[in-house]
């Protein structure tokens, strides 16, 4: 009886091997290059305009969008950079401040194509601009890159399109499908230009196929299981709600101090929502991510990817064991705000917290309150702060959309695999959503891990390769709109 358990065992051993194995092999990684293609030539020119962009600070705050006469004063210098756009491309202004472009298209029945940016930057943290090694708005260029704040995040691709859309018109170029130009000036403080903009390109009628809004870009060094770059491609972009909590106490002397205190009541629920996230889960698109890198993926990690319905539980241990790919499978918790208490001897009778989630496709801002709500106890109460927004609806991976970007993708950046990503912040993109086929998020530049640490950071800057690199790939994607 034994000796057939044992032989049981074993075939059943040998078995899921085999499976392994065979899953494991399946997983071919297609033909790539073994170095990226060269950058386009530098134009000495643009570089110039794009410096001279970032010289205008067009700072949105905790005050609102960018000051009337600073987007102005951006809006006269793309006026006089820009000639032949502003001369053959209609210009609206729209909320105040955000830019429409329209370029009729030769089939007025063919969907549109729509590019994405926005003008304003984030501010530079109060007493950091001296830890720059360039004025953050001082356009210098050096050391093979143009510096400032904006050049990241998002006047780099602004500026690359309209550099796009410049020498197309020089060379007589006339897109099939009608092209819009979408820049919001509001976008780091909620995008209300954007949303604008499209309830503007709804009510005409406008009928878009492709959207295609910064997001991702191609990642060298930051997805450590992967030896060569990355481009991801953003099909979507995680929720956003701000869960405010408040408790109330009797208040009173603190050298006498009782149960009913709300400084605690708020410690208390937010230890509890913070030590108990919503779960984690492999399905979806960090689950396409993996697919389609598991073949580029190092060993053993190709096996473990091939093999998920095996190996899901160790998988996820791993994501989670950091910050930036726990964000991709899970709803993300992370307490903001707590405030209580006006003088140390005094007992608060009132406390609050803001507690921030990103919300993970799947979930919904209800059900995150649900949970908040459970967890935070009776004497607490719980509500959502104004400005949240539910989970993007993913782009179909397998639609023509993403099709021509990711071809697009491969001839620009041919050493790199392409995946679809999850967006973890939040862009204009989502106000697109509806209108067009679809949105897709990608930046055409290449970003390190150091890269990564300057977009909001200090230092913020943009190499002249990856600035040609979009110029040429806005050309591709305009020049071949179909």
């Amino acid at each position: 009886m034994l000796k057939r358990i044992l032989i049981a065992f074993g075939l059943a051993l040998l078995t899921l091997v085999a499976v392994v194995a065979a899953n494991t092999l399946r997983a071919r990684p297609e033909p790539l290059a073994d170095r990226p293609a060269p950058p386009p030539p530098v134009d000495p020119a643009a570089v110039t305009r794009l410096a001279a962009a970032l010289r205008i600070p067009t700072v949105s705050s905790d005050a609102g969008p960018p000051p009337a006469d600073t987007l102005a004063a951006f809006h006269r210098f793309l006026a006089t950079s820009y000639p032949r756009v502003h001369a053959r491309l209609s210009r609206e202004t729209i909320a105040g401040g955000s830019l429409l472009f329209t370029w009729p298209g030769r089939d007025p029945a063919a969907p549109a194509l729509l590019l994405a940016a926005h003008q304003d930057v984030v501010p530079v943290e109060a007493g950091t601009a001296g830890d720059w090694t360039h004025p953050p708005f001082a356009g210098t260029v050096a050391r093979g890159h143009v510096w400032g704040r904006g050049a990241i995040d998002d006047k780099g691709s602004l500026i690359a399109i309209l550099e796009a859309v410049e020498r197309l018109l020089a060379r007589g170029v006339m897109p099939r499908q009608t092209v819009y130009l979408a820049f919001g000036h509001d976008e780091e403080v909620g995008g209300r230009g954007a949303a604008a903009m499209a309830a503007a390109l709804r009510a005409r009628g406008a009928r878009i196929g492709l959207a295609l809004d910064e997001g991702f870009a191609v990642l060298d060094g930051v997805l450590g299981f992967v030896a060569r770059p990355v481009a991801v491609i953003g099909v979507a972009e995680k929720g956003y709600v701000s869960v405010e909590l408040r408790a109330e106490g009797a208040g009173g002397h603190s050298s006498m101090p009782g149960p009913d205190n709300a400084a605690t009541e708020i410690a208390g629920a937010v230890r509890r929502i913070a030590d108990n996230p919503l779960p984690a889960r492999i399905e979806g698109l960090p689950a396409a991510l993996l697919d389609a890198l598991a073949p580029y993926s190092d060993w053993p990690m190709r096996a473990a990817f091939a093999n998920r319905w095996l190996t899901a539980p160790l998988i996820e241990r791993q994501f989670l064991a950091s910050p930036d790919t726990a964000a991709l499978l899970r709803t993300t918790t992370a307490p903001t705000i707590i405030a209580a208490g006006t003088k140390d001897n005094v007992l608060p009778q009132d406390a609050r917290a803001v507690i921030n989630h990103r919300v993970l496709p799947g979930d919904r801002i209800a059900s995150v309150l649900a949970h908040d709500r459970a967890l935070a106890g009776p004497g607490v109460t719980v509500r959502a702060l104004p400005g949240g927004h539910e989970p993007s609806r993913p782009a179909d991976i397998d639609g023509p959309d993403f099709r021509r970007v990711e071809e697009l993708v491969r001839a620009a950046f041919p050493d790199a695999p392409v995946a679809p990503g999850l967006v973890l912040g939040a862009t204009d993109g989502r106000h697109y959503e509806g209108l067009a086929r679809s949105v897709l998020r990608f930046t055409p530049i290449v970003m390190d891990r150091a890269d990564l640490v300057r977009f909001h950071g200090n230092d913020e800057r943009l190499s002249l390769a990856n600035y040609a690199r979009a110029i040429a790939f806005y050309e591709a994607l305009i020049a071949g709109a179909r």
